[in-house]
């Protein structure tokens, strides 16, 4: 299957972090067509970052940037899938570190009719601190600070057997921050809510169209890792006015979005 593949990281005045997402990128054994940041309105440190890497970067690396009003993260991802021709779409935070082969496990497990949640490895505080400060991005089954080391196993022959079968089937448990849809899929239900603003939800209410829509959902075991490192958490200020968002996506058994890729009353 010739696919063309974009990589889409999410960031937010964040360089230091998004600096160790862009090395593991580099180390990829096999590279997307492209990568586009999408940026939530960061300052000029990581515009500064940015430009450094589209200098040593062997692929085109897209900064895609709106203005910062607040935490609106479905909208910049709207825009990031805007941005790119690219029939598959693989989804991380800017503060993930890439196992090498996590690209080509993303590519190797897609599936028509499809979309991918991965899993994460969390690492602790006072490791991501460290790692943040010698810029060290090499991470393994033995590594100090790991919470959940199972996770860090990258094993082809065991994820196909196993991933057709493990986890959840619904949109609980659903993280953006290692999630792969075909670009066709999000355009059929208008892409991400752009009525989510601030912390959470958006990407649960995004799949649920998306399985609405008769999308199935694979979890990528033993393949596709990507290290989390540690942050202090978001704000949940809006969580329940997300949490009714979602809801009434469930409720209704929605499709799709007004307020989202096309804006059909404009």
């Amino acid at each position: 299957m010739n696919v063309t593949v974009a990589l889409c990281i999410t960031t937010y005045n964040s360089p230091a972090y998004l600096e160790l997402t862009l090395s593991s990128v580099l180390l990829q054994s096999i590279l997307p067509q492209e990568v586009i940041i999408a940026d939530d309105g960061s300052g000029e440190a990581t515009q500064l970052l940015i430009e450094h890497y589209k200098r040593i970067f062997p692929i085109p690396l897209v900064h895609c940037r709106q203005s910062d009003e607040g935490f609106r993260v479905a909208k910049i991802r709207n825009k990031a899938i805007l941005s790119t021709q690219c029939d598959y779409l693989i989804f991380i935070d800017g503060d993930m570190v890439l196992h090498p082969y996590f690209i080509r496990d993303h590519i190797i497990t897609l599936n028509p009719q499809y979309f991918i949640q991965g899993s994460r490895v969390l690492v602790s505080k006072e490791i991501s601190e460290q790692r943040l400060f010698s810029k060290n991005i090499h991470f393994h089954f033995f590594s100090k600070g790991i919470l959940n080391r199972v996770n860090t196993l990258s094993i082809p022959c065991l994820s196909k057997l196993i991933t057709p079968f493990y986890g959840n089937k619904n949109h609980f448990g659903v993280r953006s921050c290692n999630l792969s849809f075909w670009r066709e899929d999000a355009m059929a239900i208008n892409g991400f809510n752009e009525d989510f603003e601030g912390w959470g939800r958006e990407d649960s209410e995004f799949v649920v169209r998306l399985l609405n829509h008769g999308i199935k959902r694979q979890n990528l075991k033993f393949g596709g890792v990507g290290f989390h490192i540690w942050h202090p958490e978001n704000s949940k200020q809006l969580l329940q006015k997300n949490q009714a968002l979602l809801d009434e996506a469930i409720e209704k058994k929605k499709k799709w979005c007004e307020n989202g890729l096309i804006k059909l009353n404009v």
